[in-house]
């Protein structure tokens, strides 16, 4: 089961930057894909970003397009999400996540993942 550890969330004014830090453990066919997703509060849970970890292709919310950037390091074993450009409607738990599928249909999408992290603290004031 691959384990995943975010970090680097913090309260930012707008306009600010962050760089968030997803630690996965396991092996490299466990985690085909690797996503970002967040959830503010009394909204459901959204996908951000994901990268398929074999390729480096990567997908966008339309929200984030332009203004986030995820990526992994050489070994695969750590996500990224660069934050800029930060506005309030992006305050939220920001959560990493694996999928083991070959391929995805919907890569933005919580049903096609089945391993969390337990969520990093995002917070952008106006």
């Amino acid at each position: 089961q691959v384990q995943l550890v975010e970090s680097g969330g913090a309260s930012v004014q707008t306009g600010g930057s962050l760089r968030l830090s997803c630690a996965a453990s396991g092996a490299w066919y466990s985690r085909r894909f690797i996503a970002w997703f967040r959830q503010a509060a009394g909204k459901e849970r959204e996908g951000v970003a994901a990268i398929q970890t074999t390729t480096g292709l990567t997908y966008y919310a339309d929200s984030v397009k332009g203004r986030f950037t995820v990526s992994q390091d050489n070994a695969g074993n750590t996500l990224y999400l660069q934050m800029n450009s930060l506005k309030p409607e992006d305050t939220g738990m920001y959560y990493c996540a694996a999928a083991s599928s070959t391929s995805l249909t919907l890569y933005l999408a919580k049903a096609s993942y089945n391993s969390w992290g337990q969520g990093t603290q995002v917070t952008v004031s106006s």
